[in-house]
């Protein structure tokens, strides 16, 4: 659908416009369904080319006038990845702090695009953004881009020419979240949020089904399809309801207690009768500080756990810390996190620690570490194992550990 915004005194190119969304289809099929979403909208007031948060593009026609129909057609992808990518969305959660600065956002978001559509061949337009023109490696979020940008980017020359023009390139709130001015709001060819997340959808099985029978779909548009179709649960929910079962468990394991009679021994002349306890769970953190894992981790790891045992009730003198890496070098009882010291740094072998963990009885064994590790053989008799497994792609555990992977901080 095209249709043109009351500024627009000349002539769109529509011919040509179109004709490069049809080539950028018919060469990446797997983006049609959301290519053709989008409603043209003629504008004079956009720089280039951009999206709104509804998948309006909002078009110069001397933007079109300027590049050829590849460039055009790679400016198509580059501007609905946006969209699918749901920058917009990704961009509210965002801080105020780097909210504030839309420019820069946008710099960190394009070169998330980028890298992978460089890597595609596509013919972006001169002047274009990636990670390289900032020194930076490519297969990063723009999350993680945004940080690592020099304190100068404020802005960028987009595809408007070569770097030093002075022509800036706006993707639109479609990509950053901020309204821009050429964005009139119309409902006309809007897209909801339940439309756009079925059509993200749509475009991830297009992606996996491509990739199974061509196998041609770049690994950037993979991993997204991956990520949209499997998606990550919050690793801290998932820590705490596996705590939280735990402790359940362990506190329905009721048992006699001589300690305090029962109340039924009243009636009962002569005779004492024990009474039912149900204990205060005992928890044993076994840490991995061997070579390949980062201080940042632990602390990180930690502190979520420390976290998650306040919040089940488990405290106090209930919590035992083993730091271990070949051998065991530190088991302390503690009370907070900073009283945490670790120790070690060598080879991993984890099954020191979980043995040395269950000298003292505890109903809940959590071990923290990168998985590169040997396992106990068999599950443990009374007591429950907790594997946090932090970093990329961890060796998996044997079935019967509750496994729960723990995104890393430091990424």
């Amino acid at each position: 659908m095209t249709r043109r915004a009351p500024d627009g005194s000349g002539a769109l190119d529509r011919t040509k416009l179109l004709a490069a969304r049809f080539r950028a289809a018919q060469d990446r099929p797997y983006l049609a369904t959301a290519l053709f979403s989008v409603t043209v909208v003629e504008s004079r007031q956009v720089p280039t080319m951009g999206v709104d948060r509804r998948w309006r593009c909002y078009v110069s026609p001397e933007f079109v006038d300027r590049l050829p129909v590849p460039q055009l057609a790679a400016v198509w992808i580059h501007e609905v990845a946006h969209l699918l990518r749901d920058h917009h969305g990704r961009a509210d959660r965002l801080a105020h702090a780097d909210r504030a600065d839309h420019h820069r956002v946008n710099v960190a978001q394009d070169c998330e695009i980028n890298d992978d559509l460089i890597a595609d061949l596509l013919p972006l337009p001169p002047g274009r953004i990636e990670p390289k023109t900032y020194q930076l490696p490519d297969g990063l979020l723009f999350e993680q881009y945004l940080p690592r940008l020099p304190a100068s980017v404020h802005g960028h020359p987009g595809f408007g020419g070569e770097h030093g023009t002075g022509v800036e390139s706006d993707c639109g709130s479609g990509a950053h979240g901020v309204d821009r001015p050429w964005e009139n709001g119309a409902a006309e060819g809007a897209v909801s949020d339940v439309e756009a997340g079925a059509i993200r959808r749509d475009t991830a099985r297009a992606i996996r089904t491509h990739g199974r029978t061509r196998g041609t779909v770049p690994a950037g548009w993979q991993r997204w399809a991956v990520e949209v179709l499997e998606p990550t649960v919050d690793w801290r929910r998932a820590l705490t309801g596996a705590v939280r079962e735990a402790a359940a468990w362990a506190s329905g394991a009721v048992d006699y207690t001589y300690h305090r009679p029962s109340r039924r021994s009243a009636a009962l002349r002569g005779v004492v009768l024990p009474s039912l306890r149900q204990p205060v769970p005992r928890v044993a953190i076994v840490v991995d500080t061997s070579g390949s894992m980062g201080h940042a981790q632990l602390a990180a790891a930690l502190t979520e756990v420390a976290g998650v045992l306040r919040a089940v009730g488990i405290g106090g003198n209930r919590v035992t810390v083993l730091a271990c890496d070949a051998d065991v070098h530190v088991v302390r009882q503690v009370h907070t996190v900073g009283e945490v010291r670790l120790a070690g740094g060598g080879g991993t072998d984890l099954r020191v620690g979980v043995t040395e963990a269950l000298k003292g009885r505890p109903h809940i064994v959590v071990v923290l570490t990168d998985g590169h590790t040997p396992w106990p053989a068999a599950p443990l008799e009374s007591t429950r194992l907790i594997a946090g497994l932090i970093g990329h792609a961890p060796p998996a555990p044997p079935a019967w550990i509750t496994t729960v992977h723990i995104a890393d901080p430091e990424s």
